[in-house]
């Protein structure tokens, strides 16, 4: 695996494959690996010449610089996931080298998908989300870019990044990894407490059953139920729970039969803030 930390190196690399008509799937992170990040580099392996990825811990997307400041670094664990399932090059860049000495994010207009769900808590995150990402495509240029469906929200702003800017990379958004009781892989649940991680998976298990009562409540109603669930745990608090419209991300009140419905919900286990997401219909 070769390892760049330099943008105008890896686009010197890169532009010599590409000249030799290798293709590229890009998988960009931020670090603190997962089974999630390893199955989206071997569907870019299986479907590219070269895999590449990208750890940056991204400043500008967290609104809490406690978050940031605890957000998990394990750079020596990540170069080894990376290099047992042979990915090909990765890049792993410095603050500066991004970002000079202006950290700040561009502003963009993503139709109103920024506005929702994470948008009404996490002030400035998809400005942020968008300038990383949209720099990281220029730089390398992929053919393909793999990103995890828990970010739902974040892979639908990116799809709108790439139709406005007219970015020539194709988005293919990969199903949820999840632990074997239920638990949606994160980089933050290694911050989890024992006790709460233990607690966890009831977010996954209260969607499921969400879901099988989709179409018997109206989401208002079912709203409420989870709400209900959420203030009986003891350890776990609910910030959110939407019954959103897939494509919009508007919340619904009103379920139309030809339409894709998508629960949302936004938990914190302690300081440790878990989101997680389940389609509702077909």
């Amino acid at each position: 695996m070769k390892i760049f930390t330099r943008k105008s190196e890896l686009k010197e690399f890169l532009s010599t494959q590409k000249d030799d008509k290798k293709s590229i799937g890009f998988i960009p992170t931020m670090g603190a690996l997962h089974q999630g990040h390893l199955s989206l580099i071997k569907k870019a392996k299986k479907k590219h010449d070269l895999a590449v990825v990208s750890v940056f811990v991204n400043p500008t997307q967290f609104d809490n610089k406690e978050d940031l400041a605890k957000y998990p670094k394990t750079y020596d664990n990540d170069v080894a996931l990376l290099e047992s399932v042979n990915c090909d090059v990765l890049f792993f860049p410095s603050v500066e080298e991004i970002y000079a000495e202006n950290v700040t994010s561009e502003k963009f207009d993503f139709d109103g998908l920024e506005y929702q769900m994470e948008g009404k808590f996490r002030e400035g995150h998809f400005d942020g989300v968008g300038t990383i990402v949209k720099t990281l495509f220029e730089i390398v240029e992929p053919d393909t870019a793999y990103f995890g469906k828990k970010d739902f929200q974040q892979l639908q702003i990116i799809k709108k990044l790439v139709e406005k800017y007219k970015l020539p990379v194709k988005i293919k958004g990969r199903p949820i990894f999840r632990e074997e009781d239920g638990l949606a892989m994160s980089s933050r649940n290694v911050r989890l407490t024992k006790e709460h991680r233990e607690a966890a998976p009831f977010i996954y298990k209260t969607l499921k059953k969400a879901k099988k009562k989709f179409g018997a409540k109206n989401p208002e109603e079912l709203t409420k139920w989870v709400e209900k669930q959420f203030k009986k745990h003891p350890l776990l608090e609910l910030e959110y729970f939407t019954i959103a419209n897939e494509k919009t991300l508007e919340t619904v009140t009103i379920i139309e039969p030809d339409k894709k419905y998508r629960a949302f919900i936004a938990v914190f286990a302690g300081d440790i803030r878990l989101i997680d997401n389940i389609r509702l219909n077909k």
